[in-house]
């Protein structure tokens, strides 16, 4: 990132970017799809145990996190994987690089405008389930769900990063798209399996210090952290209090654990796109 960053120029390829998500309905989807989920699972969460109905934010949110944990990675990579080259294959990149803009503000404006798509999704499609429930919730309740849909946020954010990285670094689109889905797989379903079994296999062994770094190395279980130290009945629901190390259940050091997620892969794609 050599010289001065036009914001101007930043600013352009971010609105196109985020137009056409509007354009084609994407961010109106995936609101509709966030929003009957939380209605859904507000009410219906519980419904295993015998119970019907809202039984508290603590318990939904409970109930949301692992379901934003599937759909939230997987609704960024896709949303990501051929930023770039999905325009080289159209021939449109060397046209966008012919004109006075650096690489830099180019990923960087595709990365802020799917960005805003992103987040306008997620909180107007968590934004609307919670208005049916507002009559039931205190401040402190909102105040709680905001933390939730703030940290959903920051982890597609994290995903999109990766996606972004892979877009850069693809020959084609098909196999964006492959390594989208795998990364996803990777994240969402093994690594969790993987870190279980080198805990069963060390019988004990595996300290919670390198248990709690472990999991560091995945957004989507810092998301689940977040959410899950946020509130001690949620702790108690998970049973990771006992197992984590105190200084990596703090939400400060989450977050900034999860910055570093979404600087990390845009920085490497960045120095692979010049």
């Amino acid at each position: 990132m050599a010289g001065r960053i036009e914001w101007s120029q930043v600013r352009v390829v971010a609105s196109k970017e985020f137009r056409d998500r509007i354009r084609n309905r994407w961010v109106v989807a995936v609101a509709l799809i966030f929003s009957l989920f939380s209605v859904a699972i507000a009410y219906f969460g519980s419904a295993q145990q015998g119970a019907v109905g809202f039984r508290g934010i603590d318990v939904t949110i409970a109930s949301l996190v692992s379901l934003v944990i599937y759909l939230v990675p997987l609704i960024a990579l896709i949303l990501g994987y051929d930023a770039v080259v999905g325009e080289k294959e159209r021939g449109s990149l060397e046209l966008l690089l012919a004109m006075p803009i650096t690489r830099f503000e180019i990923l960087l404006g595709k990365f802020t405008g799917l960005s805003a798509a992103l987040a306008c999704s997620t909180v107007i499609g968590f934004g609307a389930g919670v208005l049916l429930l507002a009559d039931q919730l205190g401040a402190r309740d909102i105040y709680h769900y905001l933390g939730f849909v703030f940290s959903a946020i920051l982890m597609g954010m994290a995903f999109l990063s990766l996606s972004l990285l892979v877009s850069v670094l693809a020959a084609d689109r098909i196999r964006a798209s492959g390594v989208a889905i795998g990364l996803w797989f990777f994240f969402v379903l093994i690594f969790d399996l993987l870190v279980m079994g080198m805990l069963v296999m060390s019988q004990g062994a595996l300290g919670s210090g390198l248990f709690g770094t472990l999991l560091m190395l995945n957004p989507a279980d810092i998301f689940r952290l977040l959410n899950i130290f946020s509130s001690e009945q949620v702790q108690n629901m998970y049973g990771l209090a006992t197992v984590m190390p105190q200084n990596l259940t703090n939400p400060a050091v989450l977050i900034g654990i999860m910055l570093m997620w979404i600087v990390t892969p845009f920085i490497i794609a960045h120095w692979r796109f010049k």
